[in-house]
């Protein structure tokens, strides 16, 4: 297998915690359409899919208006809640002044990705960000991850995805590149462990050594 040249990560509950302002979001939404029925334990699962999935769920006929009402709260209160994950910002730096390729791929819309990189100071790292409005279809599809490879001139057998759930372990196996979990995920390290990546990052900079050291 060759050596790793190319490093794909997603964005929320990976480089940058929106663990709160996601859940908040939800809350605010739902418990605005059913009033008290709600409670944070109740929308984790909701953490991962896409919006229009998690909605959909719930109440098909309600979700363009649920969309509406979750991404507004969420863009009006996202600079309080988001800060970036401890070692994010120094291993990426590392990796791009190491000659990496780097790109974003998540399931989130541009918009709002632009504005949690700027915010966190990470967007000067990216070359390359594929958003939910930038696919057809959605991880855990290969679509996105093939999009970031190809924009970035790279190979599936010289890339990694790493992610904090389910849907990017699958959608990275998809796509064929190698994956790592995040043992921070708010969906737990046992969790992601079900889904066979080839690592778990315990810290961000557990990454630096698995791509330097790694030659197949």
């Amino acid at each position: 297998m060759a050596k790793i040249d190319t490093v794909l990560f997603d964005l929320d509950g990976t480089l940058i915690d929106t663990n709160e302002l996601i859940i908040s979001s939800f809350l605010h939404t739902l418990n605005h359409f059913y009033p008290d029925h709600y409670k944070r334990e109740d929308v984790l699962p909701f953490m991962g899919p896409t919006l229009q999935e998690s909605f959909d769920s719930v109440d098909p006929e309600k979700t363009s208006e649920m969309l509406l009402m979750y991404r507004s709260y969420n863009k009006e209160h996202h600079d309080v809640l988001v800060k970036e994950f401890d070692g994010v910002y120094e291993t990426v730096r590392t990796l791009q002044e190491s000659g990496y390729k780097l790109g974003i791929v998540t399931t989130k819309m541009s918009d709002i990705v632009e504005k949690g990189l700027k915010l966190t100071k990470l967007d000067e790292f990216f070359d390359v960000v594929v958003a939910i409005d930038h696919v057809e279809l959605p991880k855990p599809d290969a679509e996105p991850v093939l999009k970031a490879l190809e924009l970035l001139d790279s190979r599936p057998e010289s890339a990694i995805m790493i992610g904090d759930n389910h849907h990017d372990i699958l959608g990275g196996k998809n796509a064929g590149v190698r994956t790592a979990g995040v043992a921070w995920s708010s969906k737990g390290k046992e969790h992601l462990l079900q889904f066979d990546p080839d690592y778990i990052l315990e810290s961000m900079a557990d990454l630096l050594d698995i791509v330097e050291g790694e030659e197949g």
